[in-house]
């Protein structure tokens, strides 16, 4: 992994000294808990780079459908970082830290996000690590040696996207190049209500090479809601798209638990928690 730009550094520096507000995460019953990992690391010209996966084709909900590795709590006193970091280790075998990683990594848990709603009523709380090589005179690829093992059952394949990239309309800075290449737009969006909310919908296409083919990945939903603002907690700033100004939903989901709807019953689904809203 390259040496981080002083863009990245500032935000790698705004992510440690958010404070998320009070959440009601403990207060819900353990089926509507769930956590994901937005797992950071520096590629080569030193920008923040998140991992994102592709869930597996034989997963009987949202097959196929891109997420941030994550899932549902196991225990009542598992915290959402324990969660998430469990989960990342099942999906895409980032070690825990019991176990030894392949090379001197080391990964810092920077912050976390406030609650998000999955469609299912599932309060969903995102965790924030980042990812760097303490190995002197080597540099790890986190294509090739930090993420070696996916489990086939939930993960088809991992790919990551800049982090700054959830801010912006276009893919590319100025010229447009990569959509010039298939047509396809980076960014699609629309407003919807829901629960008596205003929502706004992102829609990602996410480049990704394959050999000489450049493949389209769909980033949207409560993922893509989790990544824009991620995003504006890191660089400091709205996206240059319409977006809500809040971040999160505490206060939707504290008013779902008090109205009863997110009860003890669990729903039916893979129990993975990646549902997108």
């Amino acid at each position: 992994m390259s040496p981080l730009s002083p863009t990245s550094t500032k935000a790698l520096e705004r992510l440690r000294a958010y404070v998320p507000p009070p959440t009601i995460y403990s207060s819900l019953p353990m089926c509507r808990r769930a956590a994901v990992l937005l797992l950071l690391f520096a590629d080569r010209a030193g920008e923040l780079c998140i991992v994102l996966t592709v869930r597996s084709a034989s997963l009987r909900t949202f097959a196929g459908q891109v997420a941030l590795p994550g899932g549902r709590a196991d225990r009542p006193d598992e915290t959402p970082v324990q969660t998430a970091r469990r989960e990342a280790y099942e999906e895409v075998g980032l070690p825990l830290d019991s176990h030894p990683f392949p090379s001197q990594v080391s990964v810092e848990h920077l912050t976390e996000l406030p609650l998000f709603q999955a469609g299912t009523n599932i309060g969903v709380r995102p965790c924030v690590a980042y990812m760097r090589d303490i190995t002197k005179g080597l540099a790890a690829d986190v294509d090739d040696s930090l993420i070696p093992k996916l489990d086939p059952q939930e993960v088809a394949s991992a790919f990551t996207v800049p982090l700054e990239r959830f801010l912006m309309n276009d893919y590319d800075d100025d010229d447009g190049a990569m959509q010039g290449l298939d047509g396809v737009p980076w960014y699609n969006g629309n407003w919807f209500s829901w629960g008596g909310r205003k929502w706004k919908n992102h829609e990602f296409q996410a480049p990704v090479w394959n050999g000489t083919k450049l493949l389209r990945y769909k980033v949207w939903g409560m993922t893509a809601r989790i990544l824009v603002d991620a995003a504006r907690i890191a660089y400091g700033r709205d996206p240059d798209f319409p977006s809500p100004k809040f971040i999160g939903d505490e206060d939707f989901i504290a008013s779902s638990f008090a109205a009863g709807e997110m009860d003890d019953v669990r729903s039916g689904g893979s129990g993975k928690g990646q549902e997108n809203l």
